[in-house]
């Protein structure tokens, strides 16, 4: 449905992401509205707008402005509900839905806004709980054609450049809280064993983390692994979905997360995978089956988890495998899509 079309008649409702910088909401927003767009009349407003969903300007806003039949804001951040609160308040006719994926106390902002919401969607059991009202549970999906094993792990991992057969990533924002220190304390300890072994963090290193990214670059040159600890910085969203299909193990290690949607990526991307406990890592992973679970921060339990897998990798070839198959099976788009459709629909 193209922007021009759009029209108080023709619309469910709108998908905001107001965010200037690409982030995890943003990724995991981006993934199901297409898919949501094709359950419910459904448009984009904002930046980084996917393919398959109509995009909407500030200024197609006024098309929409007291027209009788509500039609759904969904909000992931709080100045999206703050924008839904005063746009209903000046006479657009919203019903106003909030996903929450934080695994904290929400601040008293938080706690405000929320009340004022028509529907509240939780991304997890444990993002629920800290909600102070009924919310329902759906957890994020992801699209398996796109994060799918490559026809060839040995030849994707060639087009890295990096030294050796095999990869062991980390992909988030360069920062403490999502544990890159632990990443490279522990690629510093394990790859001189493993000399097959080369290792990347994927992800921004906004200036504010600077002095924390030159700190990880100090220790990886002091361990004389420059060459094998790679930090590409941000990279274009086709180009992080390739970084998958080289790996042969991902390595998650938050300190503590909303959702993790890596955690599924690198999973359906058929990659072995060990995790700290934060985000939805005991919720999507089988501890020993489809992933291994470790304590956050803990660099001593991420070595212990990691080396096994890099001593066998058919074992870790083995382990991807079966997460591929557990995220099929439990985590797609479509039901991800399906659920978020039937909230709208009890309220519109």
């Amino acid at each position: 449905m193209p922007t021009e079309a759009l029209s108080a008649a023709d619309l469910d409702g709108i998908v905001p992401n107001l965010h200037r910088r690409y982030s995890g909401v943003t990724a995991t927003n981006r993934m199901v509205a297409p898919k949501l767009a094709q359950r419910v009349r459904a448009a984009w407003l904002g930046s980084y707008a996917p393919d398959g969903i109509a995009r909407m300007r500030a200024a197609d806003l006024l098309k929409v402005w007291r027209r009788k039949r509500p039609l759904i804001w969904h909000a992931r951040r709080n100045n999206e509900m703050i924008v839904g609160v005063l746009l209903r308040a000046l006479g657009w006719p919203f019903k106003l839905v909030f996903t929450s994926a934080a695994q904290r106390h929400h601040t008293w902002i938080t706690r405000w806004l929320i009340r004022r919401m028509d529907a509240i969607i939780a991304t997890s059991v444990i993002s629920a709980s800290y909600l102070k009202r009924e919310a329902t549970v759906v957890m994020h999906g992801v699209d398996t054609d796109v994060y799918a094993p490559p026809a060839d792990r040995a030849a994707a991992f060639a087009e890295s450049g990096l030294p050796g057969s095999y990869a062991i990533g980390c992909f988030g924002r360069v920062r403490a809280q999502k544990g890159s220190d632990v990443f490279v304390a522990a690629m510093c300890r394990l790859l001189p064993r493993y000399p097959d072994f080369s290792a990347v963090l994927v992800g921004a290193v906004t200036p504010e983390q600077a002095p924390f990214a030159n700190e990880l670059k100090k220790q990886i040159a002091g361990a004389g692994l420059e060459s094998r600890i790679v930090i590409t910085g941000e990279l274009e969203i086709a180009e992080v979905q390739r970084w998958y299909q080289r790996l042969t193990i991902y390595a998650f290690t938050s300190r503590n997360e909303g959702f993790g949607l890596t955690l599924i990526e690198a999973m359906a991307a058929g990659v072995a995978l060990v995790a700290s406990r934060a985000g939805a890592a005991e919720l999507v992973t089988d501890d020993g089956v489809t992933g291994v679970l470790v304590p956050p921060g803990d660099v001593d339990a991420l070595v212990a988890a990691l080396e096994p897998l890099m001593r066998d990798p058919l074992a870790a070839h083995a382990m991807g495998e079966r997460a591929r198959a557990r995220v099929v099976e439990q985590f797609s788009l479509d039901a991800e899509a399906d659920k978020i459709a039937a909230v709208y629909r009890t309220l519109v």
